[in-house]
């Protein structure tokens, strides 16, 4: 018969196991990831495309539907700020994919000398 474990022993257990902890240093690391791209996003490349597109700030790019008012707020689609966000998601994208692709390289050839060294010892 199994032994009966705790509320905390299980958790410890869990909590402890390997893909559990790999996953929140990830998690961890991707919202300071996130953090930086947002700012190279806002504080880099939107002003120079701003520049490029006459000065304008995307975050600021809007259809106002309705005037704000003494009594209501101004009413508005900013899709400036959508546009941002596609540039922060292709930026993010990109970064990862290069990542990745650098990873998957290094991997590959770390094989390659493995089997070129196992290859040698016959």
């Amino acid at each position: 018969m199994a032994e009966k474990k705790g509320f905390f022993a299980e958790f410890k257990t869990f909590i402890s196991r390997g893909n559990v902890v790999d996953m929140a240093i990830g998690i961890i690391i991707g919202g300071l990831f996130t953090a930086i791209v947002n700012s190279f996003v806002k504080d880099i490349l939107n002003p120079i495309l701003g520049l490029l597109v006459g000065g304008t700030d995307f975050g600021e790019l809007k259809i106002v539907l309705r005037e704000a008012t003494l009594t209501t707020e101004e009413l508005a689609i900013r899709y400036g700020n959508l546009i941002q966000n596609i540039i922060q998601f292709i930026l993010t994208a990109l970064v990862l994919f290069v990542i990745v692709r650098a990873i998957n390289r290094m991997k590959e050839k770390a094989e390659e000398e493995a089997k070129k060294a196992e290859e040698e010892k016959k």
